[in-house]
Parts: C-alpha cells; sequence; structure tokens
C-alpha cells in the first residue's frame, strides 16, 4: 500500500529525535585535536583561576565528574561563575549542584539532559527550573544511561553506540537520537552519538603531580569522560607522591596521559559529599534553595558567595571554615562505620 505523506512524515519523525545535537560526534574531527595533545608525562601543577581563565572559552561544552553532589569540582565551578564565562554548553548526566550554580551564573545556554534541576531528596532547585522553563536554556534529552555511553563511544574512537534503552520512548522524541538497522539481525537500534565535551573538570581523592588518579566509592563514567574530553582539569583532596602511585597502578582510575593539569583543592567537593572524606553541608545547600525562590535575593547570596570572594578557600572560610569541615568529616566517618 503507499505510503501517504503524513506516514512518510511520521516515519521520518520516528527515525530521529527530533532536539538539537549540539556536539560534533566525528571521531577523526576529535582526533585532529587529540593528535596534537601532549601524552608526555611531565608535572602538570596548576592554580584554579589560571585553568578557567586559559582552558575555557566562552561558546565551548563542558562537563563535570562525579556523581549528584558528590565529588564535585566546587573551586572550577565557582570560578567559572566568578570569570562570568558565558553560552557554554553543558552535559547533565548526574548533574546537581553543579547545575545550580552554573545557572544561577547564567552560563549555560544549551544542555544535554539526563539529571538536571532535582537536588535529589533535597527538592527542586527553583532558579535553574525558571531558566529551563522560560526557553533560556535549550535541551535535549537523554538518559543517564544513554549520556555514558555517548562518552563512551567518544572514548573508544567511534562516532556512535547502538543501544535498546530509549526506542519507543518520549525521551528518544526529545533527544537528537537516531535510529539504525543492524546489518547483521536486521533489528532496529537507537544510535547515542559520540560526545567530546571540549573542557572537563573532575574531583578526586588522590593525584600525584602528574595526573595519575585515584577515586574511592563511585567513579561512574569519569574515566571515559577523561578520555573523551579535549582539556581535563583535575581537583584532588590531596596530592601524593608517584611512588605509591606506582606501588599500585591498580587503583589508578584515571591516568596521566588524559590530563592537562593538576590542581591540590582540599574540601573541593564541599558543600557536596566526598565519599569516605566528609559529608554534604545539608544547611548551606538548603540556604541555596530557599534564596533561588527570589531573584533579588539569589543575586545578594551570589555576590556574597562567589563573586564577592576571591577564591574557594574564601568560601569555604565564609561558610564555617575548617571547623566546619571537621563537624562534616565526623558524620562522613559515622555513616560509613555504624
Amino acid at each position: 500500500m503507499a505510503m501517504s505523506v503524513h506516514d512518510s512524515d511520521m516515519k521520518e519523525e520516528l527515525l530521529s529525535g527530533k532536539n538539537e545535537l549540539f556536539t560534533d560526534p566525528d571521531p577523526d574531527h576529535a582526533r585532529a585535536f587529540f593528535r596534537n595533545k601532549s601524552r608526555a608525562m611531565k608535572p602538570k601543577l596548576a592554580e584554579v583561576k589560571d585553568v578557567v581563565r586559559d582552558m575555557i572559552k566562552d561558546g565551548d561544552y563542558i562537563a563535570i565528574g562525579g556523581f549528584g553532589a558528590n565529588r564535585i569540582p566546587t573551586a572550577i565551578i565557582h570560578e567559572i561563575v566568578r570569570q562570568r564565562k558565558k553560552h557554554l554548553g553543558f552535559a547533565g548526566h548526574t548533574s546537581t549542584h553543579d547545575f545550580q550554580v552554573l545557572v544561577a551564573g547564567e552560563c549555560i545556554d544549551r544542555c544535554d539532559v539526563a539529571y538536571i534541576i532535582g537536588l535529589e531528596a533535597r527538592g527542586l532547585s527553583p532558579n535553574a527550573r525558571r531558566a529551563v522553563e522560560s526557553g533560556r536554556i535549550k535541551l535535549t534529552e537523554w538518559t543517564n544511561a544513554s549520556l555514558s555511553w555517548r562518552l563512551k563511544a567518544a572514548a573508544m574512537g567511534i562516532s556512535f553506540i547502538p543501544t535498546r534503552n530509549i526506542l519507543g520512548t518520549d525521551t528518544f522524541v526529545q533527544s537528537a537520537a537516531k535510529v539504525i538497522t543492524c546489518p547483521f539481525t536486521g533489528k532496529k537500534y537507537a544510535a547515542m552519538p559520540a560526545l567530546f565535551p571540549d573542557f572537563a573538570a573532575i574531583h578526586v581523592h588522590e593525584a600525584d603531580i602528574y595526573g595519575n588518579c585515584r577515586v574511592y566509592g563511585a567513579s561512574v563514567s569519569d574515566f571515559d569522560l577523561a578520555k573523551a574530553s579535549k582539556r581535563v582539569v583535575i581537583t584532588t583532596e590531596r596530592i601524593i607522591p608517584h611512588d605509591e602511585i606506582r606501588r599500585e597502578p591498580e587503583k589508578t582510575v584515571i591516568p596521566y596521559w588524559c590530563v592537562d593539569a593538576v590542581i591540590e583543592v582540599p574540601y573541593g567537593s564541599y558543600p557536596g559529599n566526598m565519599p569516605y572524606e566528609y559529608f554534604s553541608d545539608e544547611e548551606h545547600l538548603k540556604t541555596w534553595l530557599r534564596v533561588e525562590k527570589d531573584p533579588k535575593e539569589l543575586e545578594k547570596f551570589l555576590q556574597e558567595q562567589i563573586y564577592g570572594v576571591d577564591n574557594f578557600y574564601d568560601y569555604l572560610n565564609l561558610n564555617g571554615g575548617i571547623e566546619k569541615m571537621k563537624k562534616l568529616r565526623a558524620i562522613e566517618y559515622l555513616i560509613n562505620n555504624k
């Protein structure tokens, strides 16, 4: 039976998600960049201000490591806001407080979304919700697994990975995935396009001066993120000797050759949680959610907490400093030693 124009349109719609693909999935285009990226094992110690100034330009597409409010590189996120970087694309893979802060700074105008706006059991970010509902931030939808596979494809140097997880769903319609046919079985799959961020920031437990990193607890997709991203900065709770890395190489989650800069930032995930190190500052996160209800209050809060301080350590001291961190360490210790 002949297919009508309407049927043809419907078929075309089902073969491709309707939203924008924000990044180029071509691995050869990415390879042209990586070909000139140094793989030397050399000292990479750096400063937060310099990294954000030199490695991120307006319009870049960025990604943040960690999971939810766990193991987030707060110092880098705050500095992006403080330097007023604009028109950034963002991988909203498992993003809670990091997304909240970047939206508050009006840094993001497009986002690949799996999980954003919600701060898990704490509630929704009123300001991030306003920004998305107003259309100020363009969204293309995926799932957590989909974004993980997009990074995996990039890390593998291929342009897509075939999956079944979003076929037949509204998420597929709101994505930029495409339906493909398996050449072996004739079955239908959703092609997840490779995601090559321009910049990634990842907070880890330990690293040496070359960028070999250890993560304790869930590493999520951080290894693939480090391989997929053109520029990678590591913030770490502590710098450890390279001899220690060599003594137990199996603990290295991210190797030095992925990393462009290393910055020692103790308590660097605050106010988020750092597994086995310190608990999240729930009162401070509640304050964020409260002040966001009123844009004027939020602006005053940002001026006090980010724009009005010189760096992350000033921010930390403003919110209780080492005494607060000792309390959060005690909470985390009790949780892990019940």
